[in-house]
């Protein structure tokens, strides 16, 4: 019997606001002087309240919320916040051979806007065993080709059952520095911030085979809470767009 079938009070969570990454300081403190010393000189009017509106977007985009992360064997969580856009089998790619067992693999694309928290998360918790940066353009994310033309950078966790879970930042239209927190040989768990991309750009995770995934094209995702799917699992997980 659970402390709820018990009768015995549960604990509670409230809302925190959520904290700007350190990452982003830099660029809310230059957003906001200009606010204060070009708003005045120009004409608080327009330019000024523009600036004020900017300097609020720049501080939501680099917002850092705390994710609470599911759990239990063979689940992986999205790493990160956005649209499922698209759902493919392809093959393991090249800058992940080795890394990953040959084979086809369920790619399954989030994209997110320049709404969307842009903190990657783990998918699983493990070793870092592989980071690649490849360089490349900067065509629009949600597009079949950003996957191979854009640039981008891999990784591969590797859970210790042996588990390993491929997952890549790609670059966007507007996309233009993607950051990493973690390097090979590190130790992380799942839903740990892994990196950073700014500003609009996509995430791919690669789930082998005989794992379908739990999400549905057109769902939208949380990072380090969204469960993409369960290892072993088949049984695909099927939308409606209303």
């Amino acid at each position: 019997m659970n402390s709820l079938e018990q009768g015995v009070p549960t604990p509670t969570v409230k809302y925190r606001m959520p904290a700007v990454h350190p990452e982003g300081i830099k660029f809310v403190v230059i957003a906001a002087a200009l606010t204060i010393f070009a708003g005045p000189i120009m004409d608080w009017h327009t330019v000024g309240w523009l600036l004020a509106g900017l300097t609020i977007w720049v501080a939501a985009f680099f917002r850092d919320p705390v994710r609470a992360t599911p759990q239990g064997a063979g689940l992986v969580v999205s790493p990160a916040d956005g649209l499922v856009c698209q759902i493919a089998s392809v093959e393991v790619p090249r800058q992940l051979e080795g890394a990953l067992a040959p084979g086809t693999y369920t790619r399954v694309s989030v994209f997110m806007s320049v709404f969307d928290v842009h903190i990657n998360r783990s998918p699983i918790a493990g070793t870092v065993s592989r980071v690649v940066y490849v360089p490349g353009k900067f065509l629009n994310a949600d597009l079949d080709k950003a996957s191979e033309d854009n640039e981008r950078q891999y990784f591969v966790v590797t859970g210790a059952d042996g588990t390993a879970i491929g997952f890549t930042q790609i670059a966007g239209l507007v996309a233009r520095r993607i950051m990493r927190f973690v390097k090979e040989g590190d130790t992380v768990a799942a839903g740990q911030r892994i990196g950073l991309i700014r500003f609009g750009s996509r995430v791919d995770v690669y789930l082998p085979a005989g794992t379908a995934p739990t999400v549905a094209l057109g769902q939208r995702t949380i990072a380090g809470e969204t469960v993409l799917g369960r290892l072993g699992e088949t049984n695909a997980a099927v939308g409606v767009m209303q």
